[in-house]
């Protein structure tokens, strides 16, 4: 029997930091129509940086994000809605609106060693019916054995699966085994993934968490997403079809949705340029990049120096406000 893979589609959540958060309510019909056309299972829709992200530090979005998650739920009659919340970004409250608007699947995300943070948003959303994930980032900051210990007290507060996120794009193949196979052993729930492309190791390293045992597996449209994006998703549907691993997803209907919808949308490539790039070696948030480049542009640095500065201080998803202050510094100390 062949094994059956869950696919998320972030297009409308890890894809808006490529397009400024700029998604207006005609794309996102758009994209959820196609991908509720495609047989995709869930699409997640807020801004980048989850619930309430809309704001000077993360910056703002064009639209009302709980105005997206409305349009999208409205053209679902499959695939379910779900939205990404950090705590101390996100509230409980949001939540509430968020699943009162349509959203039916919320993913709790906290820094890889911060789990205990969640535990109060994942009673409510669990208290609110949701389909609930334990979302780790940045997990090439710490060892398998304690990811298994963060990944153990998620599933402990409720957490339905627990989905690990290489959110610098920094980790290679075996360590992105490591870490799955280390969350699988101390966890009696599935396993998911998140790669991002920094390295162009995202089809690589999703490949390897599918082998290591994940189930949930993360991708968007054109690889659209912070820094250089996501693992494909249309890319992912043909590579896992090659693999003889069934996603339910049609691989025309997906493709043509890429083609048709995405592409004039971008407002360029999603490439591993020289930002993205560094973002990997270095091992930095990938949502930093555009901050970077506002703060090399004000304080006339080179952009690849603040990310090795940022990468050197081991600076965390959340701390975007500090960028500026960093290269502030690293101009006047100079």
């Amino acid at each position: 029997m062949a094994r059956k893979l869950t696919l998320i589609d972030t297009t409308m959540r890890d894809g808006s930091h490529a397009l400024r958060h700029e998604f207006e309510r005609g794309h996102v019909e758009a994209i959820a129509a196609g991908l509720d056309d495609a047989g995709v299972p869930y699409m997640e829709i807020s801004h980048g940086d989850g619930l309430g992200g809309s704001s000077y530090t993360y910056g703002f979005s064009k639209t009302d994000e709980f105005d997206l998650i409305e349009a999208a739920a409205c053209k679902a009659t499959r695939t379910k809605v779900a939205v990404l919340l950090l705590p101390g970004i996100g509230t409980i409250e949001e939540l509430k609106k968020a699943e009162a608007r349509g959203a039916s699947a919320v993913r709790v995300a906290t820094h890889v060693t911060e789990a205990d943070v969640s535990a109060q948003h994942i009673a409510a959303a669990k208290g609110l019916g949701m389909f609930t994930v334990g979302f780790l980032m940045m997990v090439h900051m710490a060892e398998p054995a304690r990811i298994a210990e963060e990944a153990a007290k998620m599933e402990s507060y409720g957490a339905d699966y627990i989905n690990l996120a290489d959110s610098a794009g920094y980790l290679m193949p075996e360590g992105v085994a490591e870490r799955v196979e280390a969350v699988r052993r101390a966890v009696s729930v599935p396993v998911g993934w998140h790669a991002h492309n920094n390295l162009a190791l995202a089809m690589a390293n999703t490949i390897a968490a599918v082998e290591a045992g994940a189930d949930y597996i993360d991708g968007t449209l054109r690889g659209l997403g912070a820094g250089a994006g996501n693992a494909q998703l249309e890319v992912l549907v043909g590579v896992l079809g090659r693999r003889g691993i069934d996603t339910g997803i049609d691989f025309y209907k997906i493709m043509d949705l890429a083609q048709n919808v995405i592409d004039p949308l971008l407002r360029r490539p999603q490439t591993v340029d020289n930002g993205a790039l560094m973002l990997g070696y270095a091992g930095v948030y990938s949502s930093f990049l555009l901050h970077v480049y506002k703060a090399a542009e004000k304080y006339a640095l080179e952009p690849r120096d603040i990310l090795v500065e940022l990468g050197r201080r081991g600076m965390v998803g959340g701390q975007e406000d500090m960028i500026i202050d960093v290269a502030y510094h690293m101009r006047n100390d100079t």
